[in-house]
């Protein structure tokens, strides 16, 4: 069974080569008559970033939340929220305690 098994799969793979190698079919040639009859559109208008002029960043993404890109949303996510109470490791504030429960 194995010997049927390793015959069957060195004749697929074979096959698989010799026909792998096909030679490429030759494209058609196009006459000079049709070349000019395509009609050729000018080239895009290239348009040049100036690059003196700063980008007034607001610190906000398209969503609203806060981009992490900037020095100052970093230092105001590092800071986190203000506990009144005990915090945890990580300084959010732990809300076992009362102190920290929201109220309402």
């Amino acid at each position: 069974m194995k010997k049927l098994l390793i015959a069957t799969c060195m004749f697929l793979g074979f096959a698989g080569i010799a026909t792998a190698q096909t030679a490429p079919t030759k494209a058609t040639t196009t006459k000079a008559a049709d070349l000019k009859s395509v009609k050729t559109q000018p080239p895009a208008k290239v348009v040049k970033m100036d690059k003196t002029k700063p980008v007034e960043t607001t610190g906000l993404k398209a969503d609203g939340t806060p981009d992490m890109r900037l020095k100052e949303n970093k230092a105001k996510a590092k800071t986190g929220p203000i506990a009144a109470g005990p915090t945890k490791k990580d300084g959010t504030p732990d809300l076992r305690y009362k102190a920290n429960k929201k109220k309402g």
